[in-house]
Parts: C-alpha cells; sequence; structure tokens
C-alpha cells in the first residue's frame, strides 16, 4: 500500500508521466530487450514495429493510476491483460524485470524530473499493481489445473490431423501426447502455442475454431504475408510434429441470456465465432451469423457452417455471406463491404447481444453501424486479434 506522501506524488506526477508515456514505452521495450533477452520470444515483434504492443502497455498503466481506487473497476479492466499473460505462462519472478525496466525508461525519458522521491513513489505503484495481476493470474492457473484434463505451464500436443479450410487458412487438430484427457474452454477463447523455429522459441495466440470434446483442440491459421510463425505452420508443420501449449483463455464468451445472438466476422476473425455459434445453438437461441472474406477462394468453414444450417438448426440459425469481391452465387448472399444497410437486415429486432472480430478497420465499421442502429455498447462485444486498443484510435 502506498503511503499519504506516495500517493500525493502520484497524483502531482500523474500528468507529466501521462505525457511522455508514448515515449516511456516506446523506450522500455528495446531497453528490456537488451538487458533481458530471454523474454523476448514472449513477444510478437510485428507488434513491437508497428507501436501496437507500447500502446497496450501505455493503455494499461493509465487506466490503472486513473482506476486503482475502485477495486471492481481495475479487476474488470485488467482481466484482458491477464488473460493475455496466463496464455503466455508469465510467472511472478518475471515481473521485478519489467519492473526495473520500466522505472528505468521512466528515468531516461524524464531525466532530473524523476528524484528519488519520485522514483520511489511509481516504484511502489509498480509493485501494487504487479502484485494484483500475479495474484489474478495465480487464481486462473489455479482454476485450470484444477479442471478434468487441465494442466499447468506447458503440455505437449501432437497434430493429429490438417485441413485446408481456404487458400490461406489452414486448421490444425491438436492432441495431447500423454494421451490424457483435454480441458473444455469457453468458446470463442484463444490458446498460448509454444514452438520452436530456427533453434528459438517462439509464442503465439490462436483462436479455438472447434467446439470443446474433451479430446483435442482446434485452431485455424491464416497465412500471414512476412509472417514467419503463420508461415512455419503452412509449410513446415504435418502431422504428427509436436509444439506446446498453454491453457485457454480470453475474454470473448457468451453472456449468460436467452437474447437472440448475431456473430459478425472478417477474414479470419471468423475463428472463435465457429465454437460460439454451435454454443449458442445449443443453448436453443436465434444466432444470424454474418460472415465477410475476401473472395469465394478466401472463404473458409462454408461446409461446416451449410451443415450447421440446413441440417442441425435449421429455422434458429441464419447464415450469411459478403464477398468483398466477386459475384453472387450458392456461397455468397452479397457482394461488398459490411455496412449499416446490411447490418439492419439481419439484426435480430429482440435486444441481440452483438459479437465482431476482424480486421481494425472492419471492426471500426461494424461498431459504427450497430451503434447507429441502437445497439447499446454492452451488447457490443469484440477481441483484438493483436495487441487491444480502441477501436476508433488514430
Amino acid at each position: 500500500m502506498l503511503t499519504n506522501a506516495q500517493e500525493q506524488i502520484i497524483e502531482a506526477t500523474a500528468p507529466v508521466v501521462a505525457e511522455h508515456l508514448d515515449a516511456i514505452t516506446q523506450r522500455f521495450y528495446p531497453l528490456m530487450f537488451e538487458r533481458y533477452p530471454e523474454v523476448t520470444p514472449l513477444f510478437n515483434q510485428a507488434h513491437q514495429a508497428d507501436g501496437g504492443q507500447p500502446r497496450v502497455l501505455a493503455s494499461a498503466v493509465l487506466a490503472y493510476v486513473q482506476l486503482r481506487k475502485d477495486p471492481a473497476k481495475v479487476r474488470t479492466t485488467l482481466a484482458t491483460v491477464v488473460s493475455k499473460h496466463v496464455s503466455l505462462g508469465i510467472r511472478p519472478d518475471q515481473y521485478p524485470i519489467v519492473g526495473e525496466c520500466l522505472m528505468a525508461a521512466i528515468g531516461e525519458v524524464l531525466g532530473d524530473a524523476v528524484t528519488a522521491e519520485v522514483a520511489d513513489a511509481w516504484g511502489a505503484l509498480y509493485q501494487e499493481l504487479a502484485t494484483l495481476l500475479i495474484e489474478l493470474e495465480e487464481a486462473s492457473y489455479r482454476e485450470f489445473a484444477e479442471r478434468p484434463g487441465g494442466w499447468r505451464g506447458t503440455r505437449r500436443f501432437r497434430i493429429a490431423e490438417t485441413r485446408q479450410e481456404s487458400a490461406v487458412i489452414r486448421s490444425f487438430v491438436l492432441k495431447p501426447v500423454d494421451g490424457g484427457a483435454v480441458a473444455d474452454f469457453q468458446p470463442g477463447q484463444f490458446v498460448g502455442v509454444k514452438l520452436t523455429i530456427d533453434g528459438e522459441p517462439v509464442h503465439r495466440h490462436y483462436s479455438l475454431s472447434g467446439f470443446p470434446n474433451g479430446k483435442s483442440y482446434r485452431i485455424s491459421i491464416k497465412r500471414e504475408p512476412g509472417g514467419r510463425v503463420s508461415q512455419h505452420f503452412h509449410d513446415e508443420l504435418a502431422v504428427d510434429d509436436e509444439l506446446e501449449l498453454l491453457q485457454p483463455a480470453g475474454q470473448l464468451i457468451l453472456d449468460e441470456t436467452t437474447a437472440p445472438v448475431m456473430l459478425i466476422s472478417g477474414g479470419v476473425g471468423q475463428t472463435p465465432m465457429l465454437p460460439m455459434a454451435c454454443r449458442a445453438l445449443e443453448q436453443g437461441r436465434q444466432v444470424v451469423y454474418l460472415h465477410a472474406a475476401q473472395e469465394r477462394e478466401h472463404h473458409a468453414f462454408a461446409d461446416e457452417l451449410d451443415a450447421l444450417a440446413k441440417e442441425d438448426y435449421p429455422g434458429i440459425l441464419t447464415s450469411v455471406t459478403l464477398y468483398e469481391r466477386g459475384e453472387r452465387d450458392d456461397r455468397a448472399d452479397h457482394i461488398g463491404r459490411v455496412n449499416r444497410e446490411l447490418l439492419e437486415r439481419y439484426l435480430p429486432v429482440d435486444s441481440p447481444e452483438c459479437y465482431f472480430v476482424g480486421p481494425q478497420g472492419f471492426m471500426t465499421a461494424v461498431d459504427e453501424a450497430l451503434k447507429a442502429l441502437g445497439v447499446p455498447a454492452e451488447r457490443r462485444h469484440y477481441e483484438h486479434f493483436g495487441p487491444s486498443r480502441p477501436l476508433h484510435a488514430a
């Protein structure tokens, strides 16, 4: 707990730190990678290059400073951070590394303004935040390990099956090497993946695209131009190859109501929507599944959706497909881009819960359209595949 003097210092210096926070976080990561290269594999370097990860850290620090005296709001705000951390297997002994390098970055950027008292106060604030995160993460680790088929840390899985879903998306069915059961997850969640490429460990997160079955997990990966890990999956990995998984995590999960559900996806953003659709249908809820693909050859899981809509849940599931280019055919209901008029045509009338995932611009357009159609913020749910950031950020 911070002393009264430290509280006053934080309050007095927070505007200055906020003003320079982008510069601080931009300096923090290179400093940490230089001092502690062993933590580098935990970070997607593409998100370092485009500034996404530093912006997330800056936002998290600011949010904590503003909300720390409201424990309930703090825990809600940090839920996304905790999810990412547990899917990476972050340990308590790694927090001092971050604290050391963050304080060093603050000192470099702010210079003489960082007196011993200021450094002490901000160091205490970081320790308070770290202690809370460690507590929340430990609770998550323990809860998952105690589930049937759960584990702690990493667990080795082998590729049991692969399937080309579209020109750019390939699915991998993963079964545990030990032959044991596999813990269920919440449809919509992602799983942490650890593998070695050219002798170097790398970590990534991939949405679980199959429904929980107690025996295996399925991930479906888009080949990204210049994507080192996605290309490795597509070009190098095959049946019987092995990798390590951490526990599933993520906050994009269905609400506990009976309201109609509208699932809106763009491209590979479809992957968390498939199990969410299955769960909602299993609950007897009306589901509108609207998917946007660039063109027919990029349309993944078409047969899977057709079977759900026509064979398993006729009259309950409405599947709508939009191609950005091409012509209308037996797969495409519309040509163009998602807009307000299209969403209005298919939006359930009875207070639907709306979930959407896709590229940043796609999610911004969907969010603006749903807002204009009167869907309140608490019924508009989304998740970023990369670092989280506001939908309307420049």
